[in-house]
């Protein structure tokens, strides 16, 4: 009987509830220059719509959204899901300089590619977004972290935000989007998981 029940937990493990494991920005003063960037830079609603300069590079990109859709497969089984996704990750993480196989990394760390995970913090979403940025560079609204590419917006724009903070070290600016700074423990997760998804174009090699 004791193994029959252990083998039905077991068997239950995917279908309960899991928490985030990361996500607790810092709320830390902001001078009114930076808000007032940031605030801009968040409320630009283009829609994440690429735009290349020749064919070769829409092509590549073309390439690396095949390849990561394989690759995100074991997170999100619907194709349409892990398109749109993989579409607006990689325009959010160019649009902010940062590179795309970094925030793949960062949000598989701390959401898992769960859209409405809510870490014991409080964060919010993909890549858990503390809802006192809505209130600090946003509309106040908070449920809007839900949102896809709202969440990606923010969560680009505010890593971008840390790493200038930081004068470019990534380790720092890590440790600081997690609530960890100077600790080595998450900025070593997101670089191993990065690994993960790091591309090189054969068509080029």
């Amino acid at each position: 009987m004791t193994r029959r029940r252990g083998l039905l937990a077991f068997a239950l493990l995917p279908l309960l509830p899991r928490t985030a494991r990361a996500g607790a920005q810092i709320e830390e003063p902001l001078a009114d220059a930076v808000r007032s960037a940031l605030a801009k830079a968040i409320a630009n609603a283009a829609p994440p719509r690429p735009e290349f300069d020749s064919m070769d590079e829409r092509l590549k990109f073309l390439r690396w959204l095949g390849a990561m859709s394989e690759r995100l497969k074991r997170y999100q089984d619907e194709h349409l899901t892990r398109v749109e996704f993989l579409e607006t990750l990689w325009y959010e993480s160019k649009r902010s300089g940062l590179e795309p196989s970094l925030v793949l990394g960062l949000v598989q760390v701390e959401s898992g590619f769960r859209k409405f995970v809510v870490s014991s913090a409080g964060a919010r979403g993909y890549m858990q977004v503390m809802p006192f940025w809505a209130r600090l560079i946003g509309d106040g609204d908070a449920s809007r972290l839900f949102h896809m590419q709202t969440n990606l917006r923010f969560g680009c724009v505010i890593l971008r935000h840390y790493l200038n903070t930081e004068r470019g070290d990534m380790f720092l600016a890590l440790g600081r989007y997690n609530g960890s700074r100077g600790r080595g423990e998450y900025p070593a997760a997101v670089f191993a998981a990065r690994k993960r998804w790091e591309w090189v174009d054969k068509a080029r090699a």
